[in-house]
């Protein structure tokens, strides 16, 4: 009997051992291909628009195998990555009030809001693979790869792949470079920090010259006027929440004294800002079509555009319609025409009104509140956040291809990776409960066992002695 339930058990176990082997290599193929995939959409973003759309589209594809749908809607609630998902469902159901607009209009309205729509997926990866280090390594690599190239072609201009790209811009535009150094460089503040309080200077020092090798870009090569905004706010907010006050207040009076340094150094910067007054006073003095003034003539007649559909907006697609309609019979900067206001929030509301306002910002403070604390992940999500909120003041930088996939794929690593933690100390938390309990009931019954074990100590000479007499008295 004993060797039939052996046998049995050692079956039972070879069985589960079997087929726990045979699934084994497919779920780590999946998710070793999400990972790759994940690294190579993140790593091609500064580079590649085709590369990033391609990747990321087989990145969802190798996730939906391996999704079970209740942990799915919990991690979305979680995550509050629902309000990303309501944009795209209200720019896909705002195609339906725009009546004035094609069809072709309405889908490529459509278009920049798709990639909300991954972002629970991407989360779900995050949240169960454990190798989610590889991305923020992998675009930080790129992006010094993009670095190295720009200060090459701003001393060699000629080795630019295009000619219609400016000196230190080997790749794509001086807006989206300057989103990626900016993110790159504050973003390297919290590691280095923490090195440097470990006393991992050795570890510490590559990593700052690396953040100020793409300040030093920024500053001397190229730099698009909107950094000139977000930059000093980001590293306003990282002095602000992790350095002590005296030091806060010394890094702020450094901070200042370098950037006149470099502005007084520093060509590009002093265009940069003067450009912006000048175009301002141009606007203000007549009629010259100008970048700032162009903004300024948008942002104009986007408020007239909201102020007549205040509640839903015009729909989805309708933005060029409308400029083309404001522009007809007018000359100068009233006769031009764009399709995006260069204003997120303007761009949101003459499309969908107040309802669209209303789930951009819900989005944007939910975000916001959701990376609180300590920690990498925290302060890469908040971080990402800000320069989205910030730079989407000046650009509709939310639908724009690279500052709109940042925001996606950075928020979705960051709340990923903060929920795996929660989940992981809830469950160190529970085991210590349980192993405390555990000991409690056995000190709650030891001293029964104890009396038990002394009485019978006690007892068991007695009945050997019973057991003698007994013997003595038959003999």
């Amino acid at each position: 009997m004993d060797s039939e339930l052996g046998s049995s058990t050692v079956d039972k176990e070879w069985y589960g051992w079997a087929r726990n082997f045979w699934r084994f290599p497919t779920q780590l193929n999946w998710t070793a291909t999400s990972d790759v995939l994940a690294v190579i959409t993140v790593a091609s973003l500064p580079w590649s628009a085709t590369i990033t759309s391609v990747f990321s589209a087989l990145w969802v594809l190798s996730v939906l195998p391996r999704i079970r749908l209740g942990e799915f809607a919990s991690l979305v609630g979680r995550s509050r990555s629902g309000f990303a998902v309501a944009l795209f469902a209200l720019a896909a159901i705002g195609t339906l009030w725009a009546t004035d607009v094609s069809w072709t209009a309405r889908l490529r309205g459509v278009n920049p809001t798709l990639k909300f729509l991954m972002m629970p997926f991407f989360l779900y990866h995050f949240r169960r693979s454990s190798r989610s280090a590889w991305i923020p390594v992998g675009f930080l690599a790129s992006c010094t790869v993009l670095l190295a190239l720009s200060w090459v072609t701003a001393f060699v201009p000629n080795l630019t792949s295009t000619a219609s790209l400016q000196p230190g811009v080997p790749v794509k535009n001086y807006i989206d470079q300057s989103q990626s150094f900016a993110l790159c460089a504050v973003v390297l503040a919290w590691p280095i920090l923490e090195l440097i309080k470990d006393r991992k200077i050795h570890l510490a020092l590559p990593l700052l010259v690396l953040s100020v090798a793409f300040l030093a870009n920024l500053s001397f090569v190229v730099l698009a006027r909107t950094a000139l905004v977000y930059v000093p706010i980001m590293l306003f907010l990282f002095g602000a929440f992790y350095l002590p006050r005296l030091l806060f207040y010394g890094a702020m009076a450094c901070c200042i004294l370098l950037a006149g340094s470099a502005w007084l150094a520093s060509p590009n910067l002093q265009n940069r800002t003067n450009s912006i007054l000048l175009e301002y006073s141009k606007y203000g003095a007549g009629n010259d079509i100008t970048s700032t003034g162009l903004r300024l003539e948008y942002w104009r007649k986007s408020l007239r555009f909201i102020s007549e559909a205040p509640v839903v907006g015009h729909g989805t697609g309708s933005t060029q319609m409308l400029f083309d309609r404001a522009a007809l019979g007018q000359t100068g900067l009233s006769a031009q025409t764009v399709s995006n206001p260069h204003n997120q929030t303007l761009n949101v509301a003459v499309q969908w009104g107040g309802i669209g306002f209303a789930a951009l910002y819900a989005m944007w403070i939910c975000h916001l509140s959701l990376f609180r604390g300590s920690g990498f992940y925290p302060w890469l999500g908040f971080i990402v956040v800000v320069q989205n909120a910030v730079s989407s003041l000046l650009n509709s930088h939310l639908f724009d291809f690279v500052p709109g996939w940042i925001y996606v794929i950075g928020v979705s690593l960051a709340a990923g990776r903060m929920i795996r933690q929660s989940d992981e100390s809830a469950g160190r938390s529970l085991s210590r409960r349980t192993e405390g309990q555990n000991e409690g009931m056995k000190c709650r019954l030891s001293p029964s066992t104890r009396i038990t074990e002394s009485s019978l100590a006690d007892r068991l000479p007695k009945l050997s002695q019973v057991d003698t007499d007994a013997s003595e008295k038959k003999i």
